[in-house]
């Protein structure tokens, strides 16, 4: 230690005072300075029609997404990849891998129930004003056909220019299982995958640093577009999927950790807090998936099989857009047209929502699996132009859900195999997590090394 700095500490030289840094604000109240602020913006921008002020929050809003996406198609493929060949590492990866869609299947069923009870109690659609001539069908629309045929890719380009995540998760898997196949002549393939990975990580680092800017430009460009008239229209719609998600988020994610999981509830919401609040701003799975890594990591489950069960879930687990909002939207949308739905409808809603999740793909919004419910159910396309406006809002909710339940399943499928570190999920806070944020994971490496019993 310094002479100085020495002095500098000595509380008995009452001639020298401590230098004092300023204090470092959390991510989390960065977050909500930038939702504050951006509803201000938004209500002035509306009230006294500021137009540059209307078009700088657009640019700044929009900017921020457009960051987010440019790094989504190397990163889905990447990381599909890295996390398939880093089973290899994991005792009994296909019985974790079959467990984790397992409760990924569950869950679903679980969230869309949950909106469909909520929507036949509430009738959403009902007293709203709303008539068939408000909508609009979507230039591109969602159907099984389109579903089935559309994970194939035509050539390996045009998937990353046309940003098609479901195709560019089939081209990875097919990758990774090759990888697999090959042992150590694939090697230094996935050396470079895995640096490509880190590279890109590093990167949208730098661009989730940004959310409070971002989340002031989103928000405050969504009061001033939208304002609080056309969100009274759907009033109901919105507190239904915002209550929703809220009895999923804070009810049935903390029931399945206590008693299927048998861990603390609280402490999880602590642990995962920080890609919680991140989902509800950018509105994108995949941009907070480095996020949702680090805070599953953090809870104890084991390094090499988080990370194969979050990226797989950034593309395929939407409780909130592929569960909850679909069937709500569905029972809206029928009601506005004055449509009947029977049992065998809210039978096939379920259904799509669990298989047809994988449609959402992580990005921002659902409008692919809200087309491919309706033509399902031989509802008019055109609803969808009804619930266009109100997205944006509607979004936050659905995408925190999601990210939630990406970060859920991994803890319930490692408490089950016996491999999650207990000490660490009980100590794990809610901390701002960095992009060099590493805990000691050697005893869950270890727990993972161990072998899992052929049981339950």
């Amino acid at each position: 230690m310094s002479a100085s700095a020495s002095t500098a500490n000595n509380p008995a030289n009452p001639d020298v005072r401590p230098t004092r840094r300023i204090p470092k604000v959390p991510f989390w109240a960065q977050i909500v300075a930038g939702l504050v602020l951006g509803v201000v913006l938004g209500w002035v921008t509306r009230t006294y029609d500021v137009q540059w002020l209307h078009t700088t929050l657009d640019k700044v809003g929009h900017i921020f997404v457009q960051l987010l996406k440019l790094a989504v198609a190397p990163l889905v493929f990447f990381a599909i990849l890295v996390s398939i060949t880093n089973l290899r590492k994991v005792n009994n990866a296909a019985r974790l891998a079959s467990r984790t869609l397992l409760w990924f299947m569950i869950t679903s069923l679980i969230a869309v129930a949950i909106g469909l009870a909520i929507g036949l109690l509430t009738n959403p659609g009902a007293g709203t004003g709303l008539t068939p001539k408000d909508g609009e069908k979507p230039e591109n629309a969602g159907s099984w056909l389109d579903f089935l045929t559309g994970i194939i890719p035509t050539d390996v380009v045009t998937p990353f220019t046309e940003l098609n995540v479901l195709q560019i998760v089939f081209m990875a898997a097919v990758a990774g299982v090759a990888a697999l196949k090959l042992g150590e002549r694939a090697q230094p393939i996935l050396t470079l995958s895995e640096s490509v990975l880190e590279l890109l990580q590093k990167a949208l680092w730098w661009v989730i640093r940004l959310a409070p800017l971002g989340t002031v430009g989103l928000i405050g460009y969504a009061i001033a577009d939208y304002g609080w008239d056309l969100i009274g229209k759907y009033a109901t719609f919105t507190a239904d999927v915002y209550i929703g998600c809220a009895l999923v988020l804070f009810g049935v994610y903390p029931l399945l950790l206590a008693t299927v999981a048998k861990v603390n509830p609280v402490q999880f919401f602590k642990g995962a807090w920080p890609a919680i609040q991140l989902a509800f701003v950018s509105r994108s799975s995949v941009g907070t998936m480095p996020v949702t890594v680090k805070v599953t990591e953090r809870l104890g489950v084991p390094k090499e099989y988080t990370s194969f069960a979050v990226p797989f879930g950034a593309t395929t687990k939407m409780d909130g857009c592929a569960a909850i909002y679909p069937a709500l939207a569905a029972i809206f949308i029928a009601q506005i047209f004055d449509v009947q739905l029977g049992i065998g409808d809210y039978l096939l809603i379920a259904f799509v929502s669990v298989i047809g999740s994988a449609a959402t793909a992580g990005l921002t919004g659902a409008t692919v699996m809200l087309t491919l419910t309706l033509s399902t159910l031989g509802l008019p396309l055109e609803g969808v132009g009804l619930l266009m406006a109100i997205d944006p809002i509607l979004d936050m909710m659905r995408t925190a859900t999601n990210v939630a339940g990406q970060a859920l399943v991994p803890v319930i499928v490692a408490a089950r195999e016996k491999i999650l570190d207990l000490d660490a999920y009980n100590a794990a806070s809610s901390s701002p997590i960095d992009e060099d944020d590493e805990r000691d994971d050697h005893g869950v490496r270890e727990a993972g090394r161990k072998a899992v019993p052929a049981t339950v």
